[in-house]
């Protein structure tokens, strides 16, 4: 008979700012998925994004967390401690990693010259090697031309998924030459490295995903299984974001039970069927909605 896996989730927020109900709804859904199957659950501060980061939000967002009830395993790590990981990956890569000398003007005025199909993709201009003169701007990762790349992968929510790299994407940037490092390569890195069988967030990282199975495949690192809960979205329809206006949900003296655990719980779609009698009987309720929801 062959033993259930080990299950090891995430949660990676970037320090951009306090939690707010969307970033908390992506948390609640990692959380309880890695509850229900008696699994670890990791803490990842995605703080590569070095311009966005704010002072102390980093520390805000874990008190807001245990303070919510959420209780990471082992050490909540930093990307930027993390480094030579992706510097590692990166020459690992070999020959399938080029240097780009393109501006994104340069970039999007190629794009108006190859006509409407070509909008989405790079146009493959430093492919063949740096034109005279130009320095490199960045570090792009090749997608085969021929034949087309195509990745599929089953999503636990949203069901099978097909992204065709060649079409869609084209060659991406995994470093940028100011030391910028791209999210796909680190994540990947961080992911396999930490162990991860199973990365819980938001659907706005839906098509990101096909890019990442890619780079696990070119490193040799095990793919994970995927689930991507609904976003989040303000009255215009746009994602709940700290760009979007939204505010924090832990004012330090707010009853994070029916202002943020609660509104979130409906948010995700879960029915408790009865009225928690506090945070610790939330989760419990919340758990068993959560299973009943994906699993039954």
């Amino acid at each position: 008979m062959s033993q259930p896996k080990h299950y090891i989730g995430r949660f990676a927020p970037s320090p951009s700012g306090p939690l707010h109900i969307g970033s908390l709804v992506a948390a609640m859904a990692s959380y309880l998925d890695a509850r229900i199957h008696a699994g670890r659950w990791l803490l990842r501060i995605e703080d590569l994004d070095f311009d966005r980061n704010v002072a102390g939000a980093d520390r805000d967002i874990l008190r807001s967390l245990q303070r919510c009830g959420m209780q990471w395993d082992g050490e909540a790590v930093w990307q930027s401690r993390r480094q030579p990981l992706y510097e590692a990956a990166l020459r690992r890569l070999g020959a399938a990693v080029y240097p780009c000398c393109c501006s994104r003007k340069e970039i999007a005025d190629s794009r108006l010259r190859m006509g409407e199909a070509a909008k989405q993709i790079y146009p493959g201009t430093c492919r063949a090697g740096l034109p005279p003169g130009k320095a490199a701007r960045a570090w792009r990762l090749r997608v085969p031309l021929q034949p087309h790349q195509l990745i599929r992968f089953n999503d636990r929510l949203c069901g099978p998924q097909l992204q065709d790299l060649t079409a869609e994407v084209g060659d991406f940037v995994l470093k940028r030459a100011d030391g910028y490092w791209a999210y796909q390569l680190a994540v990947v890195v961080d992911d396999a490295e930490q162990g991860v069988t199973d990365v819980v967030r938001g659907a706005d990282l839906l098509d990101s995903t096909a890019r990442q199975i890619y780079l696990q495949g070119l490193l040799g690192l095990p793919t994970p299984a995927y689930l991507h809960v609904p976003l989040v979205v303000n009255a215009d329809g746009e994602k709940l974001s700290k760009q979007t206006g939204a505010l924090a949900f832990d004012r330090g003296d707010n009853d994070l039970l029916q202002e943020a655990l609660l509104p979130a719980a409906r948010l995700l779609g879960l029915r408790l069927g009865a009225t928690p009698a506090g945070i610790a009987h939330f989760w419990e309720l919340a758990s068993a909605a959560w299973r009943e929801k994906l699993y039954t």
